[in-house]
C-alpha cells in the first residue's frame, strides 16, 4: 500500500493530464509531481514527441490519491478520439488556458 503523505508532510497526489501547443496537438500523461512535469514539457524535456511538438500548455487534469486508477484513467484516455478528448477538455478548460499557472491544483 502506497503512503499518502509525502515525506515533508504534504498529501501525495497522482494526476493525469493534458499538454497542448499551438497547433492542438495532444498529449496525455501520468505523473507524481504535475507542476514539474507541466514544466518539463514547457521545457522540452522528455520524450521526442515532447521535443518535436513544443507542448506549451497544460489544458486538463484529474487528480488522484492512488496511482493506480490514474494508471487507468491515463490509458482510458489515451483510447478516446481525438474529439472526445477535447470535449473533455472544454469540460474544464473551454478557453484552453494555461493551467499550470495555478499556485495549487484542486479537484
Amino acid at each position: 500500500m502506497q503512503p499518502l503523505w509525502n515525506r515533508d508532510g504534504s498529501l501525495r497526489q497522482f494526476a493525469v493530464y493534458v499538454m497542448s501547443n499551438s497547433s492542438m496537438t495532444l498529449y496525455v500523461g501520468v505523473t507524481n509531481d504535475l507542476q514539474k512535469r507541466a514544466g518539463a514539457h514547457k521545457c522540452g524535456e522528455g520524450s521526442s514527441f515532447t521535443k518535436r511538438y513544443h507542448f506549451d500548455r497544460l489544458v486538463y487534469y484529474e487528480l488522484y490519491a492512488n496511482i493506480r486508477p490514474a494508471i487507468e484513467r491515463e490509458k482510458q484516455i489515451k483510447g478516446w478520439a481525438r474529439a472526445k478528448k477535447i470535449a473533455l477538455i472544454k469540460t474544464m478548460n473551454p478557453e484552453w488556458k494555461d493551467l499550470s499557472d495555478e499556485r495549487e491544483f484542486s479537484e
